[in-house]
């Protein structure tokens, strides 16, 4: 017989927040329900599952029979449930506050919900910084589980990557486990008896040592053909079936029993690091292209298997560089949790508030914190629209009910100044009852937020087109979707044809009130397409910014002289907002003109989460006469205003100009890669007026936009009283 080994079989379910429901139940019905159901009749088997908050709390709402049997198997002594952030964040996004208020509420849910004894975490995304650990403790942790390649990144070989390593920080200790890299591709995609095979040899090198498998729960039935691979097919049972015979020296256990039963490893401290592919997809498109290139040339080279464990990728932080659209989510959420603690100081101090509605701003704080939307890699993430609109829509909740708990007036109307970005440069915050915007005048005085706030919407949760590494295997256009069940990370699947002929990059930001000059015969299709040469330097440029303040009134008036062509140009914009109004007024003046100038002057603006290709979302003339779907291309010209209309979401926006005006709009699409294949993303509609300037004697020319945006329809249905069917 076998020398005797542990093996400690860890599973994550994750769903992200503001997930689809269907994606939920499909997930629920592929693969966390059968898995537990096989498990079940393999009572010699243990193992460690972790479920995160937000998902929990959908299958104790909709499934509680699920949430139940699990409460049964942790008491049977079967099963140990983790516990870990409430929400899924990624650690090194939040404050210690955050990281600490997170992992203890999702252990008093849990401890509560399911009777278990919550010691242990699961280390979302397995994002690690050493730092971490004081924070891990002081919320009650006593151990985590990461990737073998952590340790490797710390110089430990991979032959001593069993049982579990002390780490400190600051005198606080806990005990990491490293999970096998190698069971993570063999589980489920080879044959169980591989996975036989290589218990068998770490048991011969290192008898009574522990082997963790720690992975996501999904690839057990949600990913692409694992569902018939693992249930219809068998594989499963057979891996089961394989445990149980060889449980003589194969003894499953978990987590909390081999931190109690086995003594530590030694002591390690660890870099900051990732799993080795997520901190692959950290590093810059050009850089991850190059790293790839690299990496398949190597693995023909004698010794590379020694090597390779050298061999790192980039730092997770780094998504918020390379996707300046999650830095914005993080600013924001950053924003919130400073105001949440500035409010709770102020109660510390005994300024009465509305503690209930602080307790639900601290959720929808902790619901936008969610890691999905912040980053990208396989899976879909900050692509995603839906994802990024739900973490605007927590955040956005949060801060209106700070304002509840505070008692902030009814009606009014301020601006603020700071970095609120952390850029060291000045942004402005317009705000009232109704709206927020934050405008970046070093960046071409944009509008980068738009928060509505009776809905929860901000109207530029917008993504930029940039080139992806995996962009040349969209070019290459070569599918392996006939193939074996197969890890996604190499899979090749197009969910749509011609996605080649799809991928287009933005040379600026999908943002608003970006200040664009064209040549005068330039067409909707070649701006469409990006070939438009920009003629100004106004679109990226740094404006002066001055802020004028009244009681019912905001003016934020944003200036530069710049050029267009070989011509001077003085732009003016101003942006005006009243307390108790909906209604952002935008006024635009260029001065020192020629009078013989000729400038095509047009005005980008982008709207998000108004999805295209729907009869119920789609645009409007000043009459209100449906003119097409939202994303159809139009090109209007010398009309008196153009409106856009979503039923679902219950928002009507409407631009309506001082003079007859020219609009062209079109969708922006990303090709993206998702767990499913390539696929063709909806981000945002963008809209243009535009004017072919003729400047007065004094060489000036204006035009006034008022943006009139209305979720009467959003209001009117939620104060309905729900309908009552009698039989």
């Amino acid at each position: 017989m076998p020398s005797p080994i542990r093996l400690a079989l860890t599973l994550h379910d994750h769903q992200p927040v503001g997930n689809f429901d269907h994606v939920f139940e499909q997930a629920y019905q592929d693969s966390y329900l059968p898995l537990l159901e096989v498990f079940s009749r393999y009572s010699p088997l243990k193992m460690t599952l972790h479920t995160s908050g937000s998902l929990m709390e959908w299958l104790d709402a909709n499934h509680p029979e699920y949430v139940d049997r699990i409460a049964s198997l942790v008491t049977e002594g079967r099963v140990e449930v983790l516990g870990g952030p409430y929400y899924e964040p990624i650690l090194a996004m939040l404050p210690s506050r955050d990281r600490i208020t997170q992992i203890r509420s999702y252990a008093q849910w849990l401890r509560n919900r399911l009777g278990a004894t919550i010691r242990g975490m699961w280390m979302p995304e397995r994002v690690w910084e050493q730092s971490y650990t004081r924070d891990l403790v002081d919320a009650g942790m006593e151990y985590t589980v990461l990737d073998d390649s952590h340790f490797k990144n710390a110089g430990l070989d991979e032959a001593s990557l069993v049982g579990h390593f002390l780490t400190e920080d600051d005198s606080r200790v806990m005990s990491i486990f490293p999970g096998s890299e190698r069971l993570r591709y063999l589980v489920p995609f080879a044959a169980p008896e591989k996975t036989i095979d290589y218990l068998r040899k770490m048991a011969a090198a290192r008898p009574d040592s522990v082997i963790v498998f720690g992975d996501d729960g999904e690839k057990f039935g949600t990913w692409p053909g694992t569902h018939k691979h693992v249930y219809i097919d068998g594989w499963l049972e057979r891996f089961f079936g394989a445990l149980v015979e060889n449980q003589d020296w194969i003894h499953t256990t978990t987590l909390a029993e081999a931190v109690d039963e086995t003594p530590p490893v030694g002591k390690a401290y660890l870099p900051d690091s990732s799993y080795r592919e997520m901190t692959e997809w950290a590093l810059p498109a050009a850089r991850l292209t190059e790293y790839e290139e690299l990496v398949a040339q190597m693995k023909h080279v004698p010794g590379w298997d020694r090597l390779r464990q050298f061999v790192r990728g980039g730092f997770w932080r780094n998504f918020k560089i390379k996707y300046p659209e999650s830095d914005e989510m993080y600013s924001r959420m950053m924003h919130l949790s400073r105001r949440l603690q500035e409010t709770l100081d102020a109660v510390a101090l005994g300024e009465k508030v509305d503690g209930r509605r602080l307790d639900e701003a601290r959720t929808e704080l902790h619901r936008g914190q969610c890691n999905c939307a912040y980053w990208h890699g396989a899976f879909g993430g900050i692509y995603l629209p839906h994802l990024r609109n739900a973490v605007y829509e927590h955040l956005i909740a949060g801060d209106n009910l700070l304002d509840q708990a505070v008692g902030r007036p009814d009606m009014w109307v301020e601006a603020t100044t700071g970095d609120f970005d952390f850029d060291a440069r000045q942004e402005i915050r317009l705000a009232n009852e109704k709206l927020i915007g934050l405008i970046a005048p070093a960046r071409g005085g944009q509008l980068y937020e738009l928060d509505v706030r009776s809905i929860c919407h901000n109207l530029l949760a917008t993504l930029t087109r940039r080139p992806e590494a995996y962009h040349h295997k969209v070019l290459a256009g070569a599918s392996n979707d006939g193939q074996d069940c197969a890890s996604i990370h190499d899979q090749v699947v197009f969910k749509q044809k011609d996605l080649d002929k799809r991928l287009q990059y933005d040379d600026h930001p999908r943002k608003s009130l970006l200040d664009l000059f064209y040549d005068d015969k330039v067409s909707l299709d070649t701006v469409a397409s990006g070939k438009a040469t920009q003629l100004g330097d106004f679109v990226d440029g740094w404006y002066e910014a001055r802020v004028r303040r009244n009681p019912e009134r905001i003016q934020i008036q944003l200036y530069r002289q710049g050029h267009v062509g070989q011509t001077p140009v003085k732009l003016t914009k101003g942006l005006m907002l009243d307390a108790g109004s909906s209604t952002l007024e935008i006024a635009y003046l260029l001065e020192e003109l020629p009078r013989d100038a000729s400038l095509h002057f047009a005005v980008e603006m982008n709207f998000a989460g108004l999805p295209a290709g729907v009869d119920d979302r789609y645009f409007c003339d000043a009459n209100q006469r449906a003119i097409g779907q939202l994303g159809t291309p139009l090109d209007l010209t010398n009309v008196e205003g153009l409106g856009l209309v979503d039923q679902w979401l219950g928002i009507e926006v409407h631009l309506r100009p001082s003079r007859a005006t020219n609009f062209w709009t079109f969708p922006i699409e990303a090709v993206s890669q998702s767990e499913g294949g390539f696929e063709l993303v909806h981000q945002s509609v963008a809209v243009l007026p535009h004017w072919h300037v003729v400047p007065d004697e004094q060489g000036r020319w204006g035009v006034t936009l008022r943006m009139e945006i209305d979720t009467s329809r959003a209001e009117n249905h939620r104060e309905q009283p729900a309908e009552v069917v009698t039989t």
